[in-house]
């Protein structure tokens, strides 16, 4: 075993001084709530300023003069004091997340989606190890919080018992789990609240734009594609031989009370029985959408993929169902749920973890509501597409900003909803009037997003992470994890920018339904569409 620590070398000792002065410059930040009151009185100073100037600027859609308007108008405090309730109810991500979050809440606390992880992990053949848990890790962004304690854990101890460094399962993990935070193999509830934020930032432009919960699944399941052989390489060719040897010895000596616990009849009942429930739904869904002559989530009158709007609009629904019910079934198996109070609890407890976003939400509704009041949204966009129309910058070239945006306030805000709340109204309708779509510059912002996760102390699970490899390597810290992970972020990094340029070169969709390009409908016809 490996466990003599070598000195740092100058490279490390670079980048622990660069990270430590990270950490000192993110703990003096203030909560991300404050973040958005110091954004919404910022925003209600330039109001003022803008309209006493009468800056303004023409609607290229839809041949509207724009004029900005001061926050504190008479007609805008009313509106700010007597529609605070509905600003509120009214912020797009929060039904949608909160209608998914009471299904997943019940597969979380049943222990479903623990059995899924574990037992997944338990049956990899050892040659294939790093990229079967790469795969998992990604796989398990729809877990949350749960693939932290539990994927982690284990895919260390699977690693040692096979007689490899369980740091290097440590590694893998993580990097699938936060690294590729941006990709998946099936959509699930981050991409609607990630697209339920564009939404409203769309519309300042386009106001028939309808949000596409698929809208980045072709995007996000390349970069799980592609990822995976680069995460393998890393694993194998760079991070474990570093690491240095390790034996069932080791294993032994640094951790003998932990093993990896079987799954009993109960839990593999419950995974059956969770099964049956899945195919249930999918094909309720599937029946609601192909029956002939009936097909509630077809648009009969509609022509093109945009026959398919409703049965994107109801994937919130079929997303909260297949939680519930899957959750629910594996539950009654296991005797995790003996009766359906206990399904209730299982959702008001999902309900109090979302406690912090709710508060965050409130904010965050209040600079989105605002903004728009304010039109500052589209006269920004319009006159900045103007000037970058002016410049002549090539479109990949905007989204690589946006990206190495995203990235750089990664290290020092966490909150991937959050960043996207306060820059999307910007961002999104200027890239619009420019030729480029919603969609694409949603991928684009969250291949920036997730770039830095795995290296940042700020990342609220990093201090986790850190403990569970502390069990390994008990003088393992924070430049030793830093270390671990680099690779990793520069492989991810190089990737999802050729990944970027290659779907805007080759004008890709981004995913079913969701062009890369946008063409802004003539003025005529959104006016037509705006009455």
């Amino acid at each position: 075993m490996n466990e003599t620590i070598e000195p740092q070398s100058a490279g490390e000792r670079r980048w622990r001084r660069l990270l430590d002065r990270i950490e000192r410059v993110g703990d003096a930040l203030p909560d991300p709530v404050f973040i958005f009151i110091g954004c919404i009185a910022l925003l209600v100073l330039g109001s003022v300023i803008a309209a006493a100037l009468g800056w303004s600027a023409v609607n290229p859609v839809t041949g509207a003069h724009l004029h900005t308007e001061s926050l504190l108008s008479r007609d805008n405090l009313a509106k700010l004091l007597v529609d605070m309730p509905d600003t509120m109810t009214k912020f797009p991500p929060l039904g949608l997340v909160l209608v998914v979050m009471l299904g997943a809440a019940v597969a979380e606390r049943s222990g479903l989606f623990g059995a899924l992880l574990g037992d997944a992990v338990r049956k990899l053949p050892k040659s294939i190890l790093s990229p079967c848990i790469f795969v998992m890790g990604v796989m398990s962004h729809h877990a949350a919080d749960a693939a932290y304690v539990v994927l982690i854990p284990l895919a260390a101890l699977i690693y040692a018992e096979a007689g490899r460094h369980p740091l290097a399962g440590v590694a893998i993990a993580y990097a699938g789990i936060s690294g590729a935070f941006a990709g998946n193999f099936i959509p699930g509830q981050f991409d609607v609240l990630m697209l339920g934020i564009t939404a409203p930032a769309a519309q300042l432009i386009d106001p028939s734009f309808v949000m596409n919960p698929l809208g980045n699944w072709w995007f996000t399941l390349a970069i799980g594609t592609l990822f995976t052989p680069i995460a393998w390489w890393v694993t194998d060719r760079v991070v474990e031989p570093r690491l240095g040897t390790w034996t069932r010895a080791d294993t032994a000596a640094v951790a003998p009370d932990l093993a990896i616990e079987e799954i009993g009849e109960a839990q593999r009942r419950g995974l059956r029985r969770a099964g049956i429930a899945a195919l249930l739904v999918i094909g309720l869904f599937a029946a609601l959408t192909l029956w002939p002559g009936f097909a509630p989530l077809i648009d009969q009158e509609a022509v093109g993929p945009k026959r398919m709007t409703p049965f994107y609009q109801a994937l919130i629904a079929a997303f909260m169902l297949l939680f519930l019910a899957t959750g629910w079934a594996y539950g009654s198996a296991t005797g995790a749920v003996k009766s359906h109070r206990d399904i209730v609890a299982m959702m008001a407890e999902g309900m109090r973890a979302m406690a912090p976003y709710l508060v965050l939400a409130f904010f965050a509704a209040h600079f989105v509501a605002m903004f728009a009041w304010s039109k500052l949204g589209p006269v920004m966009a319009v006159e900045g597409a103007e000037l970058l129309r002016t410049i002549g910058l090539p479109k990949p070239l905007l989204l690589l900003a946006l990206l190495i945006m995203s990235s750089i306030l990664d290290l020092v805000i966490g909150s991937a909803s959050a960043k996207w709340s306060a820059m999307a109204p910007i961002v999104v309708p200027m890239l619009m009037l420019l030729g480029i779509s919603p969609e694409m510059t949603t991928a684009a912002y969250r291949m920036g997003d997730s770039i830095f996760n795995i290296v940042t102390p700020l990342a609220s699970n990093f201090p986790l992470v850190l403990i569970i490899s502390q069990k390994w390597r008990p003088k393992f810290g924070v430049g030793s994890m830093i270390a671990l992970m680099l690779p990793y972020t520069i492989g991810f990094a190089a990737a999802g920018m050729a990944l970027v340029l290659t779907w805007v070169g080759l004008h890709l969709a981004v995913g079913p339904g969701a062009a890369g390009t946008y063409t802004p409908p003539s003025p005529a016809s959104a006016a037509v569409s705006t009455r």
